[in-house]
């Protein structure tokens, strides 16, 4: 059971409050080795997870709703409770619901434990270049909605434990397996190398039409950034290329709507 130090704030000054503060500098929460959770859902997928909670930023309101399940925790926990206007000036309006939180993120599995671990057949997915944190925490919960085995995060892509995506997969993150690679076309050709048959979600001439793909063994789906897309060398890194038929005066899906609708076919197609 938790040991909860428990404390009423009138301010966010406190040094502590620091990483509250800076919601709009995530850098500084990944250099410290932390996420911050900023909507109550969030808050509440933090406590049913693994992630070590370090403290909770709470209305009364929401510690009385949270209490039962902050004691219930492991870890020692500090508990600040302050006015929800208090709370809101942290951005200027109401982002949070009254609810924030600040968990470690724990050392996650590397691409070589996860290749050897996980049951196949595997469905696999892996994006480059993803800046918007909002597109990527999106497709961390397509991963988790399709059973995805686990997510590959390309080098040139945001972390997917920065707020936004936190905020934006809704907290599947927290259950969500994911790695994060120095070298995306490298991975991608080591999985071809284990039989993984990697396709590139990328419309071109000659791409295949994800209908008549067959997404039932080992695949790996590989996404790129909305506007860009994906770097020839990724493309060239895979066995083909593979394109959602679209009339013909559009050209593309936002790359978090076109994840889903990947990950849904090979969900279907596996029964």
């Amino acid at each position: 059971m938790a040991t909860l130090h428990i404390e009423t704030i009138l301010s966010l000054d406190a040094p502590e409050l620091a990483l509250y503060r800076t919601l709009k500098r995530p850098e500084e929460h990944e250099r410290a080795g932390v996420l911050v959770a900023t909507n109550e859902k969030v808050v509440q997928r933090l406590l049913a997870s693994r992630f070590p909670v370090v403290s909770v930023l709470l209305t009364p309101a929401w510690f009385e709703r949270l209490e039962a399940r902050l004691r219930a925790r492991p870890e020692e926990i500090r508990v600040y409770v302050g006015d929800k206007a208090l709370l809101e000036t942290i951005t200027g309006y109401q982002l949070h619901q009254g609810a924030l939180a600040v968990a470690r993120i724990p050392p996650q599995r590397g691409f070589a434990l996860l290749i050897e671990t996980t049951p196949r057949p595997l469905l696999l997915a892996a994006v480059e270049g993803i800046a918007s944190a909002e597109n990527l925490g999106a497709i961390v919960r397509s991963c988790a909605a399709f059973g995805v085995s686990f997510l590959i995060v390309g080098e040139t892509c945001g972390s997917p434990f920065q707020r936004r995506a936190v905020s934006g997969s809704m907290g599947t993150i927290f259950d969500q397996p994911v790695v994060q690679v120095e070298n995306l076309v490298a991975t991608l050709a080591d999985l071809r190398a284990r039989g993984v048959r990697c396709l590139a979600a990328h419309p071109r001439p000659g791409a295949e039409k994800l209908s008549a793909v067959d997404l039932r063994g080992d695949r790996c789906l590989v996404f790129g950034a909305e506007g860009p897309g994906l770097s020839e060398a990724a493309v060239i890194a895979c066995d083909a290329a593979v394109e959602i038929p679209m009339p013909s005066h559009m050209n593309s899906l936002n790359v978090a709507a076109a994840t889903a609708v990947f990950l849904y076919e090979a969900a279907r197609q596996r029964g």
